[in-house]
C-alpha cells in the first residue's frame, strides 16, 4: 500500500478496515492475513478462485467463520466478535448466496418485515418508498407473493430488504450467482446505483470478476486466502488476471 494511503485523512475516509485477518472453520484456517479496505461511497469487488477464500471474509465479518487473528474496523472501532444484531444497529448489511427471501410473502410484506429495527413509523415508510424507487418493478408487484418473482426480481428484493435496513455498508456474496447474463448485466447496474443514489459503501465478492471490476472502484484478488494482487479498474490489464480468466485457475 502506498504511503498516503497510511495517513490520518486516509484512515478517516474508511469504512471498513480488515487488517491480517486469520479464519476459517472448525481447525481449518483459510483466510492467511488478509488486508482490505472499503472506504466511504466505495465499491470494491473481492475476486479470485473458487476455494480462494472470498465468502469467507464476509463470514469472518458476521461470525459464521471463525477469526483466529486479526482485526476488523468499521468508521475507526473494532467490531470483531459482534453479533448480527449489533452489525444491523451500526449500519453493516449482509445479502448471502441464494436469494433469500420469504416465498409466501407479498413483496410489500417481504420489505415491511426488514424494517422491524425501525421505531419510527414515518421513516420505514420512507425506507420503503426509496427502496420502491431505487427498484420500480418492485412496486408494479408489490402485492404478488414474492415466489412469483423471477431470479433477478428475487434479487432485486434481496437488495430492498437489505436496503431496508439503511445500511452504510452493504456485503454482497455472490450475488450474480445463478443469473442469466442479461439479469446479471441489471443487477450490477442496481448495485452501482445503490452506490451512487444512496451513497453506501459496498463489499462485493463475486465470480463474474469482470463485470465486478467494471463497477468497483478497487479489486482485490484472493488466491489460496491471501491478496495476491489489489488495484483498481486497470487490474484486468495485469497478466495474472488475464491469466485467470483465459481458463486458469478461475
Amino acid at each position: 500500500m502506498k504511503k498516503t494511503e497510511k495517513g490520518k485523512g486516509a484512515q478517516k475516509s474508511n469504512m471498513l478496515e480488515i487488517k491480517n485477518l486469520h479464519s476459517g472453520y472448525g481447525k481449518l484456517e483459510i483466510l492467511k492475513g488478509v488486508n482490505i479496505e472499503v472506504r466511504k461511497k466505495e465499491i470494491v469487488a473481492v475476486i479470485g478462485p473458487n476455494g480462494a477464500g472470498k465468502s469467507t471474509v464476509i463470514k469472518s465479518v458476521f461470525n459464521i467463520a471463525k477469526v483466529i487473528n486479526g482485526e476488523i474496523i468499521f468508521k475507526g472501532k473494532n467490531i470483531r466478535g459482534l453479533k448480527t444484531h449489533e452489525l444491523l444497529g451500526v449500519g453493516i448489511v449482509y445479502v448471502p448466496q441464494g436469494r433469500i427471501i420469504f416465498g409466501n410473502l407479498t413483496i410489500n410484506e417481504n420489505l415491511k418485515m426488514a424494517s422491524d429495527f425501525i421505531d419510527d413509523p414515518k421513516e420505514a415508510d420512507k425506507m420503503l418508498e426509496i427502496v420502491y424507487k431505487q427498484f420500480s418493478i418492485l412496486k408494479e408487484r408489490e402485492n404478488h407473493l414474492a415466489y412469483t418473482l423471477s431470479g433477478g426480481e428475487r434479487q432485486m428484493l434481496a437488495l430492498g430488504r437489505a436496503l431496508m435496513n439503511k445500511p452504510e455498508l452493504l456485503m454482497l456474496d455472490e450475488p450474480s450467482l445463478g443469473l442469466a447474463p442479461k439479469l446479471q448485466r441489471e443487477l450490477f447496474q442496481n448495485i452501482k446505483k445503490l452506490r451512487d443514489n444512496a451513497g453506501i459503501s459496498i463489499l462485493i465478492i463475486e465470480q463474474n470478476a469482470k463485470k465486478a471490476i467494471e463497477i468497483s472502484d478497487r479489486v482485490y484478488l484472493l488466491e489460496d486466502g491471501k491478496v495476491a494482487l489489489h488495484g483498481g479498474k486497470n487490474i484486468l490489464e495485469n497478466k495474472k488476471i488475464k491469466s485467470v480468466y483465459l481458463g486458469g485457475r478461475y
